[in-house]
């Protein structure tokens, strides 16, 4: 995930406080020392972690444990709460409201304008707009080309004029076209620098266009100058919103994130990789579960409505309940999970799951698995597929390993996972009483309130 090491840092953090017979200043200060050293190697500035630390340790030292909740619990509350405020404290998302709504990328040369364009072409076509990109970059080499590759890849229109230097001539040329379309999201000129031409032109831009958002892309890379590269874009430009680009291994992410924070201006999307749906929307709350290893529930349900319908879901989850499920309920749980994101990815969303550690080699082995036991069920008959207990034998393991390509050992391994799937359900489906205890336990972990 994004910010690799600060999340391990501040799960050993946590880590700590639970392992703790008491809490007392002594353990307050050895957790105010740890949460400062791990963000500033995130590159977080400097006053805003003594900030940040001296909230922290104010109210732990201060209030009262509310009803309900050990000393221990309402410590790691205090840190959510006060990590979530720090990043922006709510959820700022886009509402398209009108027809066509404009949304337009402003940013400095190399920020990832364009490709974000396409990532968010990608991210609201699949919401069920109708969407096109405009091409405004008219300085950059190749501009144009790129913006084109872009629309093909998220497989949305794009308007672009390779002839003219001039951004309203082409604004201007396709206007009437635009009216087909839900969302329009307009890639303009960067420079190297926040000069006085480029502000000049995005100005005149904006004035014509007047978008109904005006994002401001900062890669993740440059740190805490995004401060002032979003402070300077906000009282030129107006900005509505910021998306940080490229934040997948960096560790100057934290510093462009809370810079971003404090500039006035809400980051509304995060880039997280390099793939054209690697796009999220920002919410605080989501984002400081991830990283204290809680997960990010509304996040998987976000990826999961995209791949999976809600009725199919609903149904394939009260066969998994009662018992009924067979192989083929397993490869379309698997399709809709491979369609979701890596595996990495996936876990960390899921409550509990990210604070466990899992080694990501053991995640990428556990991602050729599945897509080996894909191939696996593909070579299975129907028969086979819905009673793979009665019908599986040797002389049918040889044949399904040899028509997908895999060892007999890996076909009964996912016979293996199978059956340990049937008897968890079986268990929980016994033990309700248990169930319900442990899933208070568990809610017990996550943060209340904030």
């Amino acid at each position: 995930m994004v910010l690799d090491k600060l999340s391990d840092s501040l799960k050993n953090t946590l880590q700590k406080i639970a392992k703790s017979l008491f809490v007392d200043e002594k353990l307050i200060n050895e957790l105010i020392k740890d949460i400062q050293r791990a963000l500033l190697q995130a590159d977080v500035n400097v006053k805003l972690v003594f900030d940040l630390t001296e909230k922290i340790k104010k109210r732990a030292l201060n209030e009262e444990s509310p009803k309900g909740l050990t000393k221990k619990e309402q410590l790691i509350n205090i840190v959510y709460d006060e990590l979530v405020n720090f990043l922006g404290k709510e959820q700022h998302r886009i509402e398209v409201k009108q027809k066509p709504f404009k949304i337009m990328l402003v940013g400095l040369f190399g920020s990832g304008k364009t490709t974000t364009a396409g990532k968010l072409a990608k991210f609201y076509t699949k919401r069920g707009f109708k969407v096109a990109l405009v091409g405004l970059d008219v300085h950059r080499h190749a501009a144009m080309e790129q913006i084109e590759q872009v629309g093909k890849h998220a497989n949305v229109k794009v308007f672009s004029d390779r002839k003219t230097k001039d951004p309203l001539e082409i604004w201007e040329k396709f206007k009437e076209d635009f009216n087909e379309f839900d969302i329009l999201i307009i890639d303009t000129s960067g420079r190297d620098a926040l000069s006085h031409d480029l502000i000049a032109e995005i100005e005149e831009v904006n004035r014509k266009i007047q978008p109904n958002e005006n994002l401001l892309v900062i890669s993740a890379d440059i740190g805490q100058a995004a401060q002032k590269q979003a402070e300077q874009f906000h009282k030129s430009c107006g900005i509505t919103g910021v998306v940080v680009s490229k934040m997948d291994g960096t560790a100057k992410g934290g510093g462009a994130l809370t810079a971003c924070s404090v500039s006035g201006a809400p980051i509304k999307f995060i880039g997280s990789g390099e793939k054209i749906d690697d796009l999220e929307q920002f919410n605080p709350q989501g984002f400081v579960g991830r990283i204290l290893g809680m997960g990010d529930l509304e996040a998987l349900l976000e990826k999961a409505k995209e791949v999976i319908k809600e009725e199919d879901a609903e149904d394939l989850g009260k066969r998994f309940l009662k018992g009924e499920f067979n192989l083929i309920d397993l490869y379309e749980q698997m399709e809709a999970m491979s369609k979701m994101g890596p595996l990495s990815s996936i876990v960390e969303m899921i409550p509990g799951f990210g604070q466990l550690k899992l080694p990501k080699e053991m995640l990428q082995t556990q991602e050729g698995k599945l897509k080996k036991w894909k191939y696996v069920i593909q070579s299975m008959t129907k028969e086979e597929l819905e009673r793979p207990d009665e019908l599986m034998d040797s002389a049918r393991v040889d044949r399904v390993a040899k028509g997908s390509g895999t060892s007999t050992q890996e076909v009964r391994e996912l016979i293996k996972q199978y059956r340990q799937s049937k008897k968890m359900i079986k268990l929980f489906k016994g033990n309700k009483g248990d169930i319900s205890k442990m899933m208070k336990k568990f809610s017990g972990r996550l943060p209340m309130g904030g």
